[in-house]
């Protein structure tokens, strides 16, 4: 059987559907299996719900430290195509090594990615994807509040008529904000002056926990599912009430908690990339300053990854700070792409898959981020056209009667927007799969890759000079970014020698090698300009050289914890 056929055979249709925890689970299981020597999988915690997060560690020797790549999606419950891409980029880079003749990726990258270590978590909320997958209910990152309520009358969502569902809720109030659109009565807009009527109270589906009879609550996003993993995370981390969805501390949840302490644990991470949707855009560094304060060298990298991802996938790549704050100049803090950057040093940003606005041929505001409120009913007519025409209804199903216990009279369902608005339809899914997989791993070809030769030179009788002619071949320096020069952990090469136990070595047997360039410098950089033409010099190799007496087999070493180890042997005769 072929590599494709085991791969086809192995395949749960993460690229068709949307897999439940279970489904997913299966695939990994099966992966890990069935390919021992490319595949490590592992639970780095277990969910208040009994559930796994699992992480796969992807690549010959997975368990031998390189440069590395960490993919993770699913953090916000509703966003499945999270998912499914990240395990759409471990199954390619599965077929990678198991047939590269049949893989998407060019050839002369294909080697390039093979070296590179793939850390892929494809679902870090799994207690929040089952519930949305399962109920349609809106919960915003993990389906748990513990804050302490007190007796404060808030909304609970719960399916209220039987359907297997809870969606919405709208109770007939002459003081209501919505009505039905007149050219799309399946949509509710904002009230005109205009309107007819009827208007519209507009709730989730649920009930009113600790009601008093009268007074109703106004509903909030995070109502009663309190944590937004994407503020949880150390770096630039606020509080409630400066940062909604906070948590109680840095880390507080068991998730982000877990993927934190695996970061720390890999200092080898040079690439992160957050899977979230939708909209259609990568949104990159620097999430709390104008880009003037992005180094420049930085800079120019993420200009060259903006090129590449834009021409594979479509989407532009944005400013976090300055077209995606919901707020102008007020950064979001504790975001998971921003600890990524800062303090783990890696080339980090976030997708915001599935284009919807393109597809339905709204115009792009001034700063991205205006697109979420700026759907008028002009917009939203072409959204209800376009869900009727080409995704079978799915966003906007019909309202159905019920007798609420606490508001009486009311209508539930109205607007599902699992398959359509915050994921795309099953049937665009295999494309947003592919691209996605493909402009991945072009920028994974980015690795710094450290390489080690070794010479001998016979110095005088019994004495010889070995070498060691160290080079990074890769395409960033042995720091990755400008801005992670300077962390902790990410420290000089270091040479060692390893001598027999005859042989002698005059000088200390751990040298250091320093920091070397890789050969890219991103796009628009001035050190490239073409009027121009100039190269560093040598600040890519450095080598090492020990005086040794007397003969046999030398092993040298070369790493850091951002680059791994490699070594080399040598016979040296007297």
């Amino acid at each position: 059987m072929s590599a494709h056929d085991e791969l086809s055979e192995l395949n749960q249709g993460f690229r068709e559907k949307y897999l439940d925890y279970a489904a997913l689970c299966t695939q990994l299981e099966l992966w890990a299996k069935r390919f021992p020597e490319l595949v490590k999988l592992e639970s780095l915690a277990t969910t208040p719900e009994g559930r796994e997060l699992w992480l796969l560690t992807l690549g010959g020797r997975p368990e031998c430290t390189r440069p590395a790549v960490w993919i993770d999606g699913n953090m916000h419950a509703s966003e499945l195509c999270g998912s499914s891409v990240a395990l759409a980029i471990a199954e390619d880079v599965l077929r990678l090594h198991l047939d590269p003749d049949s893989s998407a990726v060019p050839a002369a990258l294909r080697p390039i990615v093979r070296d590179v270590l793939f850390h892929v978590m494809p679902r870090m909320s799994p207690d929040g994807a089952e519930a949305v997958v399962q109920s349609a209910r809106w919960v915003r990152s993990v389906p748990r509040d513990e804050r302490m309520q007190g007796g404060s009358p808030r909304w609970v969502a719960e399916d209220m008529n039987g359907d297997g569902r809870a969606l919405l809720m709208r109770v007939e109030d002459a003081t209501g904000e919505w009505a039905c659109h007149p050219q799309a009565p399946q949509a509710l807009v904002p009230r005109s002056l205009e309107d007819p009527g009827p208007f519209y109270k507009l709730y989730p589906e649920g009930r009113i926990e600790h009601f008093d009879g009268e007074r109703v609550p106004a509903p909030h996003f995070l109502s009663d599912n309190f944590p937004d993993l994407n503020r949880n995370f150390p770096w630039s981390w606020a509080p409630e009430p400066e940062q909604v969805g906070a948590g109680m501390f840095p880390g507080s949840e068991v998730e982000s908690g877990a993927v934190i302490r695996a970061a720390i644990a890999r200092p080898n991470l040079y690439f992160w990339l957050n899977f979230h949707t939708f909209g259609g855009v990568f949104i990159r560094p620097l999430g709390n300053a104008p880009d003037k304060k992005l180094p420049d060298f930085d800079r120019a990298v993420f200009r060259q990854i903006e090129s590449w991802c834009s021409e594979l996938t479509g989407y532009p790549m944005v400013s976090g700070f300055e077209e995606f704050t919901y707020e102008e100049e007020k950064a979001l803090h504790g975001d998971l792409s921003d600890f990524a950057y800062h303090q783990r040093g890696c080339i980090a940003y976030v997708c915001e898959l599935w284009d919807l606005f393109a597809r339905i041929g709204v115009p792009r505001p001034k700063r991205f981020c205006d697109y979420y409120t700026s759907m008028g009913r002009e917009e939203l007519k072409l959204l209800a056209d376009w869900d009727r025409q080409h995704n079978g209804g799915r966003v906007f199903p019909p309202w159905s009667p019920i007798e609420h216990p606490q508001l009486g009279r009311a209508e539930v369902g109205g607007f599902d927007p699992r398959f359509g608005v915050w994921n795309p339809p099953s049937e665009i899914l295999p494309g947003v799969c592919a691209a996605q997989s493909l402009a991945t791993l072009r920028v994974a070809a980015l690795a710094p890759r450290v390489q080690l030769g070794l010479t001998a030179e016979t110095l005088a009788p019994g004495v010889s000079r070995v070498r060691a002619i160290v080079e990074n071949v890769g395409y960033l320096p042995t720091y990755v970014l400008e801005s992670a020069r300077d962390l902790p952990f990410s420290v000089p090469l270091f040479a060692g020698i390893h001598p027999p136990s005859a042989m002698r070595v005059s000088e200390s047997l751990r040298r250091e090698a320093g920091h070397l360039d890789g050969w890219g410098r991103g796009l628009g950089s001035r050190e490239m300009a073409f009027h121009v033409p100039r190269s560093r010099g040598s600040t890519a190799r450095h080598v090492v050289e020990w005086t040794v007496t007397g003969s046999g087999t030398v092993v040298v070493d070369v790493g850091s914890p951002r680059t791994g180890s490699v070594s080399a042997s040598l016979e040296v005769s007297v």
